[in-house]
């Protein structure tokens, strides 16, 4: 009984608390989405929708914007897990596979570039893209994610590379596949749970970056979903209706992602964590 106590004192009650904290902020949007404007700030507070209701919904993705605002978030992010995958996967096996003068490093280097602050080369990058005419336009963002991504993504895989026999793109070569071909028909179907790892990591920091986008986008046809919230916030009034609205569509897509692909993240991150 003793033992019973302090487990549920030193672990479950931690733990619980931990949980209410956690998802209390998830549950209010929820439950503020779902209320009618007038009633959200009412004395008592309602912590349960009454009545229920779907307007703010329909307010978001159809008046607000948050239509395009969605499909500007899945072409951008899916852009950019595009080019990171495959420049990930070459720059890991190169890193993993062949010994070259300066490897340790570049490294370094790599590791070294997660240190920089983003903020730092905001006033940099504008003048680039400005210089380049791609300001307002969605490809100034893809670079840019693309170039943050990539140098934690390539160390990644490279871990997971590692753990595979270098035998087996040898057999291939053998058998008359180029260096290239053996990569993308032996390697990458064994790299499956890496290769899910690094576009879960890609398409969560593309799809939530906000700094970029504000910064780079001045267009609302080409905002994205973290834009499109902060231009709901009036400087006299929101309407915190549709903003909890528009705060759960952009959360529904990585929480979907998540539930589909939680096994091969564990794996995945697990493969990359240990040098074979």
């Amino acid at each position: 009984m003793l033992r019973k106590l302090d487990r549920t004192a030193t672990l479950y009650i931690p733990l619980l608390l931990i949980m209410f904290f956690t998802l209390l902020p998830f549950y209010w949007t929820i439950v503020t989405s779902l209320k009618l404007e007038s009633d959200i700030n009412k004395i008592p507070v309602q912590f349960l929708p009454n009545p229920l209701t779907f307007e703010n919904f329909k307010i978001a993705w159809n008046t607000v914007g948050f239509s395009v605002f969605f499909k500007n978030s899945i072409f951008i992010s899916i852009s950019t897990v595009m080019i990171v995958l495959v420049l990930s996967v070459l720059t890991g096996y190169a890193l993993s596979r062949f010994k070259f003068y300066g490897k340790k490093a570049f490294m370094l280097l790599l590791l070294c570039t997660q240190f920089v602050p983003g903020a730092m080369l905001l006033i940099p990058l504008f003048l680039i893209f400005k210089n380049l005419g791609l300001v307002s336009n969605p490809l100034s963002l893809i670079l840019t994610y693309s170039v943050f991504q990539l140098p934690f993504n390539s160390i990644l895989m490279s871990g997971f590379i590692s753990n595979i026999p270098d035998q087996l793109e040898e057999a291939a070569m053998v058998d008359g596949c180029s260096r290239l071909k053996a990569i993308f028909l032996i390697i990458f179907p064994i790299l499956l749970p890496g290769i899910v790892a690094t576009t879960v990591f890609t398409f969560i920091g593309a799809w939530n970056e906000f700094l970029f986008g504000l910064m780079l986008i001045n267009k609302p046809q080409f905002f994205t979903l973290p834009i499109g919230l902060r231009y709901m916030q009036g400087e006299f009034n929101t309407a915190y209706g549709a903003l909890a609205a528009g705060s759960i569509i952009s959360l529904l897509p990585v929480v979907i992602l998540f539930a589909f692909v939680q096994k091969f993240m564990v794996q995945g991150m697990a493969a990359g964590a240990v040098k074979g």
